[in-house]
């Protein structure tokens, strides 16, 4: 995988560093500086006999960001900008600069945050980075988020990760990670890199790519909330939900001889328990009506490439739910977990553009999270939680059916029982 570096403003020349904290962003002008400053005091507080340097690498920003990036005050901790070219875009592809400017100055361990959050704290970054100097290699945050924010992650990433790969990861795709130098390098290397990992793929690849690779993880407790822009489930999902399933579904047929022989998941060491009080997330607001009206909708739009890809008893299971009244409306969780197994395989066999199954899903996606927000309405955070423990139960204990499919069909000739 080519190094691929735009611009590159390193007023200190620094050349070489054991902590880096790197920064993505894309017209992040409004909210880098605070990220910056809380950066700069977490390494200064928590890191000081370590040399550290702060790097923006940032999508070719045209609101100011690389202005804001260079002007905040960093207390003697010093900072390298970089941008991608004009033309490459990507949270992903910025991403990689950071792998390879990790590796060119040896560092030890890498803290990567986003650049939109408004509730970080300097000991985040020390949460991030110490254990990687306690020999893990990777680290993914552990926030207390609202029970509506992150429905991707509820819904479909953390149980499909848990399901595959045996390792209980509640973010894996929480854009705030830590990683050791030597997983750069594997990083840098670019295995299993697509178009999708170049965009908001990156998170999940990270994680699933240091899962495979035997690499120790840990969580990390934030203590804070992640508090950056919450999106009504409803009405703000774009490119990132078939970038992120897109990028699972191929790192699926990477890694098939080892996520086969996982049976049950196991826990995952969290660091950073007791470090003071646990601050309670904002709330989501989500438009159920809009949930169940594009619900409805996918039958009018995907129904012909549903009935390629469904089952016959999954296909009509879909189309009794249809039938359902909203005040009545509930999602199966078994259901939703072997339309997931379904889909994979379909996009593995190719039996239409990949692209537009990935799209197909995101109907049924939005009758899940809309059986979700009915379910739990007056749940607490922890209760919500305890609801999708259960639901990670359900994909591992119906995980044979998966198998059973992945390796039955060759060339995709539709199996009907």
């Amino acid at each position: 995988m080519a190094e691929i570096i735009g611009i590159e403003i390193n007023p200190q020349e620094v050349k070489e560093a054991e902590i880096i904290v790197g920064i993505p962003s894309y017209n992040e002008a409004d909210t880098i500086g605070f990220v910056v400053k809380q950066a700069a005091e977490g390494l200064k507080q928590y890191f000081s006999k370590y040399r550290s340097v702060i790097i923006n690498c940032d999508a070719n920003s045209k609101d100011g960001t690389k202005e804001v990036f260079l002007n905040t005050s960093t207390d003697q901790i010093p900072k390298i900008y970089l941008s991608l070219p004009p033309k490459i875009t990507g949270k992903g592809s910025v991403l990689r600069m950071l792998f390879h400017k990790a590796c060119d100055m040896g560092a030890k361990a890498i803290i990567t945050i986003d650049a939109d959050l408004i509730s970080i704290t300097p000991k985040w970054i020390r949460n991030l980075g110490e254990p990687i100097l306690e020999d893990f290699g990777f680290v993914a945050p552990l926030y207390v988020r609202h029970k509506y924010d992150g429905t991707i992650t509820n819904n479909v990433v953390y149980p499909l990760i848990r399901c595959l790969f045996g390792r209980r990861i509640r973010q894996p795709i929480g854009g705030d990670f830590g990683f050791s130098g030597e997983i750069a390098k594997i990083y840098a290397q670019g295995k299993y890199w697509d178009a999708l990992v170049a965009q908001f793929g990156i998170d999940v690849w990270m994680t699933t790519v240091a899962l495979a690779e035997g690499i120790p993880i840990c969580q990390s407790f934030m203590g804070r909330p992640k508090i950056h822009r919450p999106k009504d489930p409803a009405q703000s999902l774009g490119k990132m939900f078939y970038q992120v399933v897109g990028t699972m579904f191929n790192l699926m047929q990477s890694f098939f001889d080892l996520w086969k022989m996982v049976k049950w998941s196991k826990p995952t060491a969290i660091f950073g328990f007791g470090l003071g009080e646990t601050e309670l997330p904002p709330p989501v607001r989500v438009d159920q009506e809009a949930l169940y009206q594009k619900f409805l909708l996918g039958f009018k739009q995907y129904h012909n490439i549903w009935n390629k890809i469904l089952f016959t008893p999954n296909l009509n299971k879909l189309n009794e739910i249809k039938t359902l009244r909203f005040e009545h409306f509930d999602f199966p969780t078994e259901l939703w977990a072997k339309i997931l197994y379904d889909f994979s395989v379909a996009y593995k066999n190719k039996v239409d553009d990949q692209k537009l199954i990935l799209d197909a899903i995101i109907p049924l996606y939005y009758g899940k999270t809309l059986s979700f927000v009915k379910k739990t309405e007056r749940m607490s955070i922890q209760e919500a939680e305890e609801l999708i423990e259960y639901e990670c139960e359900v994909f591992e204990k119906i995980k044979p059916y998966l198998i059973e499919q992945w390796t039955k069909v060759q060339g995709y000739v539709k199996v009907r029982p």
